[in-house]
């Protein structure tokens, strides 16, 4: 019996460390050769291509939550466009879906630059005031993902007229915190808003 328990640990070691020694192999031979045109940025070379930010708005990772619903919020005119951008990726998306009257699934997908003229414009003719009800966060690495329940307002303490969930990619480079796109759905009677996103 005792040689019998030996011989199985044995193997059982001994499969461990193959696989392990695989794996391992695998791992330094997956890695395929990039394209000379592939976009490959360092983390400075991305800083020069955006406003300096104020500290505040990228230095922590609820800093930055409250800074992207600080600076979309304010009375009917124009908004910071330059500390927006300062927060953002160059290249970050805005992507809204939604169901129209009919109920049909709509799509609307904005760069920087495409997001900032149509905000602009709507802003321009009203008030817009959007805070955070819930942040959950979940962090790999350097990525972030959080899920963060909204509503939205026409003043301060106003009652809401939309609520939903922003799902907020978020890219902590060692020196400070990007935003890499913003994805939401509102809520509507089909689509409710769970309730552990509901309430503080």
């Amino acid at each position: 019996m005792k040689t019998l328990r030996t011989a199985v640990l044995l193997n059982l070691a001994f499969s461990a460390l193959f696989c392990h020694a695989a794996w391992a192999q695998k791992s330094e031979t997956a890695t395929l050769p990039l394209p000379p045109q592939t976009p490959i940025s360092s983390p400075a070379e991305l800083a020069a291509k955006v406003p300096s930010p104020a500290p505040e708005d990228v230095k922590t990772m609820d800093g930055i939550l409250r800074g992207i619903y600080d600076v979309i919020s304010g009375p009917a005119g124009e908004r910071n466009w330059k500390r927006f951008r300062s927060m953002f990726l160059p290249q970050a998306r805005f992507t809204q879906v939604g169901k129209d009257e009919a109920g049909n699934i709509f799509i609307i997908s904005w760069g920087v630059d495409e997001f900032i003229r149509d905000a602009s414009e709507v802003f321009a003719k009203q008030a817009f005031y959007e805070s955070a009800i819930v942040n959950r966060p979940e962090t790999y690495g350097n990525m972030t993902q959080v899920f963060s329940s909204y509503e939205s307002r026409n003043a301060p303490t106003g009652k809401p007229f939309e609520r939903g969930i922003n799902s907020i990619q978020l890219l902590n480079d060692g020196k400070r915190w990007w935003v890499v796109s913003i994805f939401w759905n509102s809520e509507r009677p089909d689509n409710p808003l769970p309730a552990r996103f509901a309430a503080k």
